[in-house]
């Protein structure tokens, strides 16, 4: 299926909100960050974004940043995972968001948002504006940490120069910064019906493990 159709679709999966058990148990979780303690010796990944990282409708278990973790553990790598993914987030309420989430050090900090903005018609020259708001507050609060980007596309029938441009804002990111950049996050899931629940939009458990995968490509370089 040809990706610009794919990706009329594709969009409206960040826009939910918790609307059911399994996905306010995922958002509790991300509420309760700044309880968690660090443990000694290791490092922390903390994934920022909105109901694509929440693991919308799934365990928390299902979602990305815990096939992540499973990753690590198997490698033995001494880093544990933080899934501050809300669902309906928007840059700009991330950007209103990360100053809490900051609260606790973070040495990996994996920036996915942007979606939402692109569903509502947001400017790209806001949208922007509120990742490198984002990008500047986590490099300023930790200056060691580093950040990995990962990129979101919106459909054509937004318009083709607001598509253009809007792809264009994390790969000038990630040029202007200096930081990696994950193309496209839901590259090999979207448009699949097999990889994704019943609404069409959201990774079921296997899309998930394909995300995992596409994000530790980027993330394993950086550890």
């Amino acid at each position: 299926m040809n990706r610009s159709i794919i990706l009329i679709g594709l969009l409206a999966l960040t826009a939910c909100q918790p609307n059911s058990k399994k996905e306010q148990a995922n958002t509790v979780s991300a509420g309760k960050i700044e309880a968690v303690e660090r443990e000694p010796n290791k490092k922390t990944i903390l994934f920022f974004g909105n109901s694509i990282t929440a693991g919308y409708q799934l365990d928390l278990s299902e979602a990305f940043p815990a096939l992540i973790q499973e990753r690590l553990d198997s490698l033995e790598l001494n880093y544990r995972t933080v899934n501050a993914g809300l669902s309906g987030e928007t840059t700009a309420s991330g950007n209103s968001r990360v100053d809490w989430v900051l609260k606790n050090p973070v040495d990996i900090f994996v920036l996915e948002l942007g979606a939402n903005d692109g569903l509502r018609g947001v400017g790209v020259a806001e949208a922007r504006k509120n990742l490198e708001s984002i990008i500047e507050k986590v490099k300023a609060k930790y200056p060691e940490c580093k950040i990995l980007l990962a990129g979101m596309m919106v459909p054509p029938n937004m318009g083709q120069a607001y598509s253009d441009n809007f792809k264009k804002i994390y790969t000038d990111l990630a040029e202007k910064y200096g930081i990696p950049l994950i193309p496209f996050l839901l590259e090999g899931v979207a448009g699949n019906s097999e990889l994704n629940l019943e609404d069409g939009i959201h990774p079921t458990p296997e899309g998930h493990k394909i995300l995992a995968e596409n994000v530790w490509k980027h993330l394993a370089p950086m550890l």
